[in-house]
Parts: C-alpha cells; sequence; structure tokens
C-alpha cells in the first residue's frame, strides 16, 4: 500500500510519504514542510517536533503508531543543534526507544529547512 500526502513532489520525484508492504511501514524523509509554509523557520527543536508529529500522521493512516517505529534516521544540517533535535526526539520517543541515527547534511532541498527524519515501523 503506498501512501500520498497530495503534494506535487511525489510524482514529480516519484516517491510515496510511506509504504507499508505486510507488517512493515517506510515513511520518507519528512520535513517541517506544510504546503510551501516551513513550520518552525530557524527552530531546529520546532521543526523536528513538527516532523514527528507528520510522522505520526502518515503512521496513522498506514495502521500504525509512534509504538511501532523501530528505527528513524535524523539529518541535521548543523550537528551544533543536535541537543534541540535529540530532545524533540526523546519527548515522542523516550519510553520506545528506536534504533536512531543522526547524521549531519551540508543541505535540505530548501535552506530553512534543518531536519528530515525517516521512519520504519513494523506492526
Amino acid at each position: 500500500m503506498n501512501i500520498s500526502s497530495g503534494v506535487i513532489w511525489e510524482d514529480i520525484v516519484g516517491y510515496s510519504r510511506a509504504v507499508r508492504i505486510g507488517n512493515i511501514i517506510e515513511v520518507s524523509g519528512t520535513t517541517a514542510m506544510s504546503g510551501e509554509t516551513i513550520i518552525g523557520e530557524g527552530n531546529v527543536y520546532a521543526q523536528t517536533i513538527f516532523v514527528l508529529q507528520k510522522i505520526g500522521r502518515t503512521l496513522a493512516e498506514a495502521g500504525a503508531t509512534l509504538q511501532n517505529v523501530v528505527r528513524t534516521r535524523i539529518y541535521i544540517t548543523d550537528i551544533e543543534n543536535w541537543k534541540e533535535a535529540g530532545r524533540a526526539h526523546a519527548e515522542f520517543f523516550n519510553n520506545i526507544k528506536p534504533a536512531s541515527t543522526m547524521v549531519e547534511i551540508q543541505r535540505l532541498i530548501h535552506p530553512k529547512l534543518l531536519v528530515e527524519i525517516e521512519a520504519t515501523a513494523i506492526i
């Protein structure tokens, strides 16, 4: 099952917001974009919160919850901000404690985006 968010980029790039095959759900890289608006501009904590909420909604559409997440991958444009991103991640996953990776990258698709997160869930 492919899950779409309806943004034009899905057809342009050829991807889905998430894909569920059997009991596995892979959520694509998710940023703090809401339509054309960047949520939490200049604030990695606020962006991370928004991203994780967005991932939660996507998982719900696929029949899962954040409790089902077994892996996250966090891409951050400035590793000096790791504590803010980590604090937001812990607010969602402190009791779940999925495997996780955080790496610094040079940039994301828009210069005002500070973090992008992928997630894997198993139901």
